[in-house]
């Protein structure tokens, strides 16, 4: 048998850590611009003549009833706490990959934007628990904390190679640790009184994911079936839903079970077969075939497949109705002055940058965490304006925290925030490049 020799480049080890990473920031680059596309039709939409019926088609109730039990929800519920789960569940998985596998497993390194985002957290909740004080609105803290992934790393990628790549996994890296930091103050203080028997069938859900994990259960659709108990459960407990997409995100493994030697032995033994149609019947051939295409799949682990699969659907598709179910506002001016709308503003655009900046100043300066030397403090101030893009769970945790009467106000705050952040980052990152100019591509 001829072997024919390899025309591609050799893999190095960096590649099994650099690929996944530009894999997940292209996706996001490509999903902020449908994202802002989405936002602009919402905004259009409702302030049309289209308005009343583009609005009430989100409280539209989707459901079903079995006698006393009732799982109608408006379909914006559905897509705030359904399709949201996904979107937390791939956050998770991108993070437990960084986490294990890639730059964050290094403690000096990953210190870095966990104290940015720390500070992009507290920093923004105090300044507007300073200007929301004794004004009604106080319990919509949560709304400042949060960066939207795929707008920040969409606004990065305008530039392409003008500026480096540090900036981008430290822009994703803070992004990531605020959403999970965002959804962990949404399950604590914007849930309801618990229903105890509730919260515990959904801890006894995940002791039956982490057991049948245990016993090399490796069948996808029972986790997504124990994974859908586990969310109604949630639901029914006073936690909010989406927890259950961080937890098991957090819980799923990053270990392959069919190891690179092995793969190469089930392959090189269906090489060996000679040419011809024999790949039918109950045969040892099709036997090996069949063994062969699962140890191609198992040779990457549950991590990696799962974020392959559901990233470009959260991306295109979940993140999308998302901003067409919330970002919807009918704008009118009187809402800007109101003091929700401004202590946000001023959350977003002050705070997080001084947030952000400051702790990561701090870190540095203690020891705790080291700066790359392509990650300049100018290019840092950049990033840490973008921060202030808190588009997604901004939206989400405003929906949670306020009335009818001044959630309009808030959502100009966020959206008006939130572009405000994106040009005065995007400004910055232009004056950088073109003093910089192209900046090496690393590998």
């Amino acid at each position: 048998m001829t072997v024919q020799n390899n025309t591609n480049l050799p893999h190095e080890i960096a590649d099994r850590f650099t690929k996944p990473v530009a894999r997940f920031l292209k996706i996001e680059s490509a999903a902020g611009g449908l994202l802002l596309v989405a936002v602009l039709v919402a905004l259009f939409l409702a302030n049309s003549n289209w308005a009343s019926t583009f609005l009430a088609f989100w409280e539209t109730p989707v459901g079903l009833n079995f006698g006393s039990l009732d799982f109608t929800r408006s379909l914006r519920h559905w897509i705030n706490d359904g399709l949201m789960t996904f979107f937390f569940f791939v956050i998770s998985l991108e993070l437990k990959r960084e986490l294990v596998l890639g730059e964050l497993r290094k403690p000096r390194q990953a210190a870095l934007p966990l104290a940015a985002a720390l500070g992009g957290m507290v920093v923004p909740v105090a300044i507007y628990l300073v200007l929301i004080a004794g004004q009604s609105g106080t319990h919509g803290w949560g709304t400042v904390m949060a960066t939207d992934t795929a707008l920040a790393i969409g606004c990065l990628a305008l530039f392409g190679q003008r500026i480096p790549t540090v900036l981008r996994l430290f822009l994703l890296s803070l992004a990531i640790f605020d959403d999970v930091g965002a959804i962990l103050v949404v399950a604590v203080f914007y849930g309801v009184p618990l229903n105890w028997a509730a919260t515990g069938l959904a801890i006894l859900g995940l002791g039956l994911v982490a057991g049948f994990a245990r016993l090399g259960v490796r069948s996808v659709p029972v986790y997504f079936l124990i994974g859908g108990a586990i969310w109604l459960c949630i639901d029914a407990s006073g936690i909010h839903a989406t927890i259950a997409g961080v937890v098991l995100g957090l819980m799923t493994p990053t270990q392959v079970w069919v190891s690179d030697t092995r793969l190469r032995a089930i392959l090189g033994r269906v090489l060996a077969y000679p040419g011809g149609e024999h790949w039918s019947g109950d045969t040892p051939d099709r036997r090996d075939l069949r063994e062969a295409g699962r140890a191609v799949s198992e040779s990457l682990s549950p991590v990696e497949r799962l974020e392959l699969a559901l990233h470009p659907w959260v991306g295109f598709v979940v993140m999308p109705v998302f901003a067409l179910a919330n970002a919807g506002v009918e704008i009118e001016l009187g809402d800007f002055g109101q003091k929700v709308s401004i202590a946000i503003i001023a959350g977003l655009v002050l705070g997080k940058p001084l947030g952000v900046l400051g702790f990561s100043w701090l870190a540095v300066r203690s020891g705790l965490a080291v700066r790359h030397s392509d990650l300049s403090w100018p290019f840092l101030t950049a990033g840490a304006f973008l921060a202030g893009i808190g588009f997604t769970m901004s939206l989400f945790i405003a929906n949670l925290a306020f009335s009818p009467t001044t959630l309009a106000a808030a959502k100009l705050g966020i959206l008006t925030g939130s572009a405000v952040s994106a040009i005065i980052g995007l400004l910055a990152l232009l004056w950088m490049a073109m003093l910089s100019g192209p900046c090496r591509k690393e590998n």
